[in-house]
C-alpha cells in the first residue's frame, strides 16, 4: 500500500471514530440522559462532547481541499456550492427530526470555504485566530441564551429568519462562530505532508499541547467572572473549547494516520469502509437509530448512561457491518453516491 493510500485509510479511520463519538453524544441527547457524576462513563461522555464533532468538521475541511486541489478555483467553487446545497436540503430535513443536526451547518461551512480554497497557510491561520477572537467578542457582548430553553433544548424562532440567523451564526449547536475555525483548521492540515511520520508526530504533539492549553485556560478562569465563558464545554464555545476541540482533532487525525501506517491490514477494512460513508451513517443514526429508540419509548429520560452506551454501540456494530458489506459491491455509500451525482 502506498503512502497516499495509507494516508487516506488513516483519514477514513478518523472519520469513523469521529462519527462513533457523535453517535454516543447524540444518543445521549436524544434519550435525555444526563452525564452527571464522577464515574468513568460520565467522564468519557463529557470528553466526547464537542470534541468528536469538532474532529468531524476538521476532517470535512481537510477532505474538501484534497478533493478540489487538482481543479481550477471556479470549477472547485461550483462543485463545492452544489455540495453545500445538497447538504442544506438534507440538513433541513434532518433538523425537523433532530434539533442538534450538524448537516445544515456543514452546508454553510462548505459554501463559505470557497473563499479560502486557494488561501496560503498563513492566511488560513490568521483567519482561524480572527474567527476565534470574533467569537469570544460575540460571547461577551451578545446574549448567548437568547432563543434557548435550556431544560428542553428547544430553540424558539428556529424556523424564522432572525432566529435561524442567530442560531446559525452565534448560539446554535455548531454555529459559524467559532466552528468555522475547525473547518479552516482542516483546510490548513491538508497543506501538510500527512503521510510523513515526522508530520504525524508533530501533529500529535501539537494536539496534546492545544488540549493542555485549553484546560489550563479553564483552570485559570475558575472562580473568576470569566469562568462561564472559558470552559472546555462546547456550549458556550469559548476560547478554551476552541483550543481543546482543535487539539482533539489534531490528536485524533495524527493517531489514526499513525495506526494505519504502523498496523496496516484487513482488520481496518470494516472501519475504513464505514468511514467512507459517514454521511449515510450520520443520517442513519437519526432515522434508524433514534427512530428505533423512539419506537421503544426510550427518549423520555428514563434510561441510564450505560443503556445509552449499549444502544449506541449496538447501532455502531450494525452500521459498521452494513457499511463493510456494502463496500464489497459499491465504492460509495448511498447518500455519498447521490451527492457525487448532484455535486459532481
Amino acid at each position: 500500500m502506498s503512502a497516499a493510500d495509507r494516508r487516506l485509510h488513516g483519514l477514513d479511520l478518523a472519520r469513523y471514530l469521529a462519527l462513533a463519538g457523535m453517535v454516543l453524544v447524540n444518543f445521549r441527547l436524544a434519550m435525555a440522559v444526563e452525564a452527571d457524576g464522577e464515574g468513568w462513563l460520565a467522564g468519557c461522555f463529557h470528553l466526547l462532547e464537542g470534541k468528536a464533532s469538532a474532529t468531524f468538521v476538521t476532517l470535512a475541511g481537510l477532505g474538501l481541499v484534497l478533493a478540489t486541489q487538482r481543479s481550477g478555483w471556479m470549477q472547485a467553487s461550483v462543485q463545492t456550492w452544489r455540495r453545500a446545497l445538497f447538504l442544506l436540503v438534507l440538513g433541513l430535513l434532518n433538523l425537523t427530526l433532530f434539533p442538534a443536526d450538524i448537516l445544515h451547518y456543514y452546508a454553510v461551512y462548505f459554501a463559505l470555504a470557497v473563499l479560502w480554497l486557494r488561501a496560503s497557510p498563513q492566511v488560513l491561520l490568521a483567519s482561524i485566530v480572527g474567527l476565534a477572537a470574533s467569537s469570544f467578542w460575540a460571547l461577551l457582548h451578545w446574549d448567548y441564551s437568547e432563543g434557548w430553553n435550556w431544560q428542553t433544548l428547544q430553540y424558539a424562532g428556529l424556523w424564522q429568519w432572525p432566529g435561524a440567523a442567530r442560531n446559525l451564526l452565534f448560539n446554535g449547536f455548531h454555529p459559524l462562530l467559532p466552528w468555522m475555525c475547525f473547518f479552516l483548521l482542516g483546510m490548513l492540515l491538508a497543506r501538510l505532508q500527512l503521510s510523513q511520520p515526522r508530520v504525524q508526530r508533530a501533529l500529535l504533539l501539537l494536539g496534546v499541547l492545544l488540549i493542555g492549553a485549553g484546560h489550563a485556560v479553564q483552570h485559570l478562569a475558575q472562580g473568576t467572572p470569566w469562568q462561564g465563558w472559558l470552559g472546555t464545554q462546547p456550549m458556550p464555545p469559548g476560547p478554551a473549547y476552541v483550543l481543546t476541540g482543535a487539539g482533539a482533532a489534531c490528536s485524533a487525525i495524527a493517531a489514526c494516520l499513525w495506526v494505519s501506517r504502523r498496523y496496516p491490514g484487513d482488520w481496518l477494512e470494516p472501519l475504513t469502509a464505514a468511514g467512507r460513508m459517514t454521511l449515510t451513517l450520520y443520517v442513519g443514526h437519526i432515522l434508524l437509530g433514534m427512530g428505533t429508540l423512539e419506537w421503544l419509548g426510550l427518549l423520555d429520560g428514563s434510561a441510564s448512561l450505560p443503556a445509552v452506551l449499549l444502544w449506541a454501540l449496538s447501532f455502531l456494530m450494525l452500521a459498521t457491518g452494513a457499511a463493510w458489506l456494502w463496500s464489497w459491491r459499491f465504492a460509495r455509500g448511498p447518500l455519498e453516491a447521490v451527492m457525487r451525482r448532484v455535486a459532481g
